[in-house]
């Protein structure tokens, strides 16, 4: 059992034959008293500050809880969203290389094909060159040939151009 302050207080001693002095007793007992009820109320601050103080530390570990779960689960999304970056990444990467493959595919042979076209238009050129060569020349022997001189021998009457002229009528 705890002693409180009005067990001290309402405490008393038998007396005897050379006791102590009432007084003087009553005197410290009375401030024991004080001291006591004084360390009483300081115990209870002390309690109920320690219970705060408790209760406290509860809320910020719960605090602390949520956060450190709140930070693995950011940090799970964060791999996740790298994760699905680099994988997107690999494909656009892979989907690149694919179209680039195609449009260097698709160039050589247009190029070939070009080239080709060019190979044939120089051979078509070439023959157009000695084709017109040809033509030219003749119609240069012809010129030069003494059938002109024969052409303005000729005369022709103009009742006969009449009678043509009739004729495709």
């Amino acid at each position: 059992m705890s002693l409180t302050p009005v067990d001290i207080h309402n405490k008393e001693f038998s007396r005897g034959f050379r006791g102590y002095d009432e007084d003087e007793v009553n005197e410290f007992l009375d401030q024991v008293i004080k001291e006591f009820e004084l360390l009483i109320r300081e115990k209870k601050e002390l309690e109920d500050k320690l219970a705060s103080m408790n209760e406290r530390l509860g809320h910020f570990n719960t605090i602390e809880d949520t956060l450190h779960k709140s930070i693995v689960v950011a940090q799970e999304a964060a791999e996740e969203v790298k994760g699905n970056a680099q994988k997107e990444a690999k494909l656009i990467i892979r989907e690149a290389e694919k179209n680039a493959d195609r449009i260097v595919n698709e160039s050589l042979s247009k190029a070939r094909k070009i080239a080709l076209e060019i190979e044939d238009l120089k051979k078509q050129s070439k023959v157009f060159r000695t084709r017109f060569k040809l033509l030219i020349e003749a119609q240069l022997d012809l010129l030069g040939s003494d059938d002109w001189e024969h052409l303005m021998e000729y005369e022709i009457d103009s009742s006969e151009l009449k009678s043509l002229q009739e004729i495709e009528d």
